[in-house]
C-alpha cells in the first residue's frame, strides 16, 4: 500500500466515526486496524486532545495516511450530515427501540447499502464510557457485540477491528480452510493401493489378521482409513519406509 493510494481511500466502505476520543494511541491503533481489513475512511468528532495527535500518528505507524485523510468535526451532526445509514456500537442497553444487530448481520447490511452507493457510518464512543445515549439516538441502528456479559467492555480499537473485520471477511473470496501441501502432492489411488498391499504383507507376516474368520473385515477396515486420510507422496514414502525399517530390525524381507 502507497500513502497515496486513491483506490483505496475511495473504496466504497464505511466511514468509522470516531466520537469524542481520548487517547491518541487509541485512534492510531483503530487506524491500523481499519487499514489491516481494507477500510480507510475514518472522522474524528471532538477528540480530547485536538487533532492532529501526534501520538495518534506514532501509534498508526503504517496506517498513518488513514489519519492524515480523516476528517475532524466538531460535534456529531456534522459528522454524519452526508450519510444515508447510521450503526451504534454498544454493548449497554439504552432503552431505545431500533434493531440491534451482531457486527456480523450489520455488516452484510453495510456491504449490501454501499454497493448501492449509499454512505454508511458507523459509529465508536470515547473509551470511559461508550457513546451517550442522544448520540445512539441519532442511529439508524446499533451493533452489540457478543461478549462476556461479566465483561463486556471492550478497547476502542478492538471493536474497530471487529467491525472492519467482519465487513471484509463477508467481501472476500477467500477459502474458510486450505491445505498447504510444502512441496509435495496427495497421493495418487495406486500409492495408496500399493501402501495398503505392503501394510497388509507386514500385518499378516505378524499375525495382525486374527482370527481368521474377521481378516475379511479388518483389511476392508484397513482400506477404508487409507482412503480416508489425505495422505501426501511424501507420506507414503515415509511410512514405506517405516514398514521396511521395521522389517529389517525382525529379520523380515
Amino acid at each position: 500500500m502507497t500513502p497515496l493510494d486513491d483506490q483505496l481511500f475511495d473504496a466504497p466502505t464505511p466511514v468509522m466515526v470516531l466520537v469524542r476520543p481520548q487517547m491518541g494511541e487509541n485512534i492510531g491503533a483503530a487506524a491500523r486496524a481499519m487499514l489491516n481489513f481494507g477500510c480507510a475512511r475514518m472522522r474524528v468528532v471532538a477528540p480530547r486532545d485536538g487533532w492532529p495527535n501526534p501520538k495518534a500518528t506514532t501509534m498508526a505507524s503504517g496506517a498513518s495516511p488513514v489519519l492524515d485523510r480523516a476528517g475532524a468535526f466538531d460535534d456529531l451532526p456534522a459528522a454524519i450530515g452526508d450519510c444515508d445509514y447510521v450503526f451504534a456500537t454498544t454493548a449497554r442497553g439504552r432503552g431505545l427501540t431500533k434493531p440491534v444487530l451482531t457486527p456480523e448481520h450489520a455488516m452484510k447490511q453495510a456491504r449490501a447499502m454501499v454497493a448501492q452507493g449509499k454512505r454508511v457510518a458507523v459509529l465508536f464512543g470515547p473509551e470511559r464510557a461508550g457513546l451517550e445515549n442522544h448520540d445512539v439516538a441519532r442511529a439508524n441502528a446499533i451493533i452489540t457485540v457478543p461478549v462476556n456479559p461479566a465483561f463486556y467492555s471492550l478497547n476502542l480499537a478492538q471493536c474497530v477491528l471487529l467491525v472492519a473485520y467482519e465487513f471484509a471477511r463477508l467481501g472476500a473470496d477467500t477459502p474458510p480452510e486450505v491445505l498447504a501441501m510444502a512441496g509435495t502432492d496427495f497421493a495418487t489411488a495406486i500409492e495408496r493401493e500399493k501402501l495398503g498391499d505392503h501394510f497388509e504383507d507386514r500385518l499378516e507376516h505378524a499375525g495382525f489378521f486374527a482370527p481368521p474368520e474377521k481378516a475379511q473385515n479388518m483389511r476392508l477396515n484397513l482400506r477404508n482409513m487409507w482412503a480416508r486420510l489425505a495422505l501426501t507422496r511424501a507420506d507414503v514414502q515415509t511410512l514405506h519406509g517405516m514398514l521396511r525399517q521395521l522389517a529389517r530390525k525382525h529379520g523380515g524381507q
